[in-house]
């Protein structure tokens, strides 16, 4: 850490349950669920593995191959490469692919927007094929950029030999990596404008009708449940990747090769059930409240109220204890400030080590001053710049 400038150190006095339980203990748990390959369960960062039952061995993931493809998708569309509202041609190639569709037709336009849809909420393998050719000009160089973006992740049990998870012999991942995506995706909030989604009917441009129902039932039947991804094939099995959300906590969880449907859905509201009994978050300090006061260069007022820009805390579980503190490094702004502007960095100490940071800002706007404030900054021990 560099060295801090009017660094205060706050300690919290909180008596918290720690979330850093080993991979080694996590493991050695009794099995939540059975008659599944795979299973894995952590939280929305990845810090804490609640469960693991061969996460790392690879196995085919049938359709959960698709979180990759909503992922490069949702990412082009933030970083502008592409806009919801574009409309793209649908080749013959799209068309003809087999297993669960929106059912397309070649030569029709369909919007970005509608496409995606179609991948989150029906696992469209037509839509699939025609986002990866608007992306990157054919699906195989998109499933090129899918196995790069997986590299850069730290996936290092996957490979992805297609953008659908229709059988291939050379395609596989495993529990942890499909957490790692799914975690990634999630993240972006143009994902959620669709993975909510339960029933819909949905007008092609031509004026057909085809009835969206989500493969994963779990949005509806599990109270949290915000997002995840369905799939199967023969040789995968039965598979689900979901997350809930409940008291501030983000759990993710994977099932691969449960035996049927209902095995896959009630495994994993098992792990989520387990996350949410046993693990809470515990904020070290609140959005919104005052941590520092930090010193403002030619000021209306010398000093402004700043507060962290989003919530931070710690995951912790029953039983074990840890002492949090919140460390903050002030810088010396200046004036005018907004509502919102950043005035330092605030950081988040469990048990010695840093384990989060996130920056300070404003709570309140200051107005420039007069060469008064200044005076008043200098006669204070201020540095005027």
């Amino acid at each position: 850490m560099k060295k801090f400038l009017y660094c205060i150190c706050i300690v919290c006095a909180l008596t918290l349950v720690v979330g850093c339980m080993p991979r080694e203990e996590a493991a050695a748990q009794t099995p939540l669920v059975s008659g599944v390959k795979a299973a894995y369960l952590t939280d929305s960062e990845g810090k804490v593995e609640m469960y693991a039952h061969n996460a790392d061995k690879r196995y085919p993931i049938a359709s959960m191959v698709k979180i990759m493809t909503a992922l490069l998708t949702c990412e082009a569309v933030d970083e502008g490469a592409v806009s919801l509202d574009e409309k793209i041609l649908i080749s013959p190639e799209a068309m003809g692919m087999g297993g669960s569709q929106m059912f397309l037709n070649a030569g029709d336009e369909y919007t970005v927007d509608d496409l995606l849809k179609g991948v989150i909420v029906v696992s469209a393998n037509d839509a699939c094929v025609a986002l990866a050719e608007r992306l990157a000009g054919s699906e195989g160089a998109f499933v090129a950029n899918m196995n790069e973006r997986a590299r850069a992740l730290g996936m290092t049990n996957t490979h992805f030999a297609n953008c659908t998870g229709l059988p291939h012999p050379e395609g596989y991942s495993c529990a942890r990596d499909v957490s790692v995506m799914l975690r990634a995706l999630v993240k972006h909030d143009v994902y959620h404008r669709y993975s909510t989604v339960w029933l819909e009917d949905y007008k092609h441009p031509d004026g057909r009708t085809t009835t969206f129902t989500n493969t994963n039932k779990l949005v509806r039947f599990y109270q949290g449940c915000d997002g995840g991804k369905t799939g199967y094939t023969a040789e995968a099995g039965f598979c689900l990747a979901a997350t809930a959300v409940k008291n501030d906590l983000r759990a993710v969880s994977v099932v691969i090769g449960a035996a049927d449907s209902k095995a896959r859905f009630a495994a994993s509201s098992t792990l989520l059930n387990y996350a949410f009994a046993n693990y809470r978050f515990a904020p070290v300090a609140e959005l919104g409240a005052c941590v520092a006061e930090v010193g403002v260069q030619r000021g209306k007022q010398p000093v402004v109220q700043a507060g962290l820009e989003r919530a931070m805390g710690t995951l912790t579980k029953v039983g074990q204890k840890v002492d949090a503190e919140l460390v903050v490094e002030l810088d010396r702004p200046k004036a005018p400030l907004a509502v919102g502007d950043v005035v330092g960095t605030a950081y988040m100490v469990v048990d010695g080590v840093v384990s989060d940071s996130c920056p300070l800002v404003a709570l309140q706007a200051v107005e420039q001053g007069t060469y008064g404030d200044a005076l008043r900054d200098f006669l204070d021990g201020y540095p005027v710049r």
